[in-house]
């Protein structure tokens, strides 16, 4: 299936590793030009020109901090500078999660994953009406439905009623907006679950893989790229029958049952 992404321009932030760097992959071997972002200049870059010299698209590096009003403003600006417009937006900034959300940080988590996934849809908004059409992909977590971290389950539900919100305000105007949850995914580090398996029952990694995959439905954990997968599929026209809606890219959590 050609997913009509050739030519179209990207944004995906977080895009320095992990899914955000999957699903820069993921879009550029459809054909889209990516603006990769992340507050790590270095990091940016080398992975910037890795994605261009494997994909043949044109990815640049532009670092930004969501957190701030002034500096998201300024990374759209130059992206439609450089790339000439933006069609795209994957929200996936956020600080990294390697266990527990102290209930202190609920402010910073909020400022971050919630306030500045608004701060870039709105940046980007103006840009995509321009183009006649638009997609945006809040990347938020699993955390949404379950208990386990106050700090975790707040930010992740309130990125999906913002992604909701949002589709209902933009999508008579030809822009769709959705979220993702994904739960453990193996990206260039091993989930924090997986390592306190580990550790807890001194068994090696790959012994502690299989132990928690037994709680999905397809016995192991995601990768990064498939769950890129999923979420370059929403980027695209052709997922225009899903909008406002989450969904689920966790390999199936044994038990659950949502309808």
């Amino acid at each position: 299936m050609d997913l009509g992404l050739t030519g179209r321009r990207a944004i995906v932030t977080g895009g320095s590793r992990g899914i955000g760097l999957a699903t820069a992959r993921a879009l550029a071997a459809e054909g889209a030009d990516v603006a990769l972002v992340a507050r790590d200049p270095e990091a940016l870059e080398r992975a910037a020109q890795d994605l261009t010299a494997a994909s043949g698209r044109t990815v640049i590096a532009v670092p930004a901090d969501t957190g701030s009003d002034e500096a998201v403003t300024a990374m759209v600006e130059q992206v439609v500078e450089r790339l000439g417009g933006v069609e795209i937006l994957v929200n996936n900034a956020a600080r990294p999660n390697r266990g527990q959300i102290a209930e202190d940080d609920l402010e910073t988590e909020i400022n971050v994953k919630v306030r500045g996934y608004l701060r870039c849809a709105r940046a980007v908004q103006p840009h995509m009406l321009a183009a006649g059409w638009g997609s945006i992909v809040n990347v938020a977590g699993i955390a949404a439905r379950r208990t386990g971290s106050t700090a975790g389950t707040i930010r992740n539900i309130a990125v999906a009623a913002l992604a909701k919100n949002l589709a209902d305000e933009l999508g008579p105007q030809g822009i769709n907006v959705n979220v993702v949850h994904p739960s453990l995914t193996i990206t260039e580090v091993l989930p924090p679950p997986v390592t306190r398996v580990a550790e807890s029952q001194g068994v090696s990694a790959e012994e502690a893989l299989e132990i928690v995959g037994r709680d999905f439905s397809t016995g192991r954990v995601m990768t990064a790229d498939e769950v890129a997968t999923v979420i370059c599929f929403l980027c695209s026209p052709r997922a225009v029958a899903i909008n406002g809606d989450p969904v689920v890219a966790s390999g199936g959590m044994k038990g659950w049952i949502y309808y």
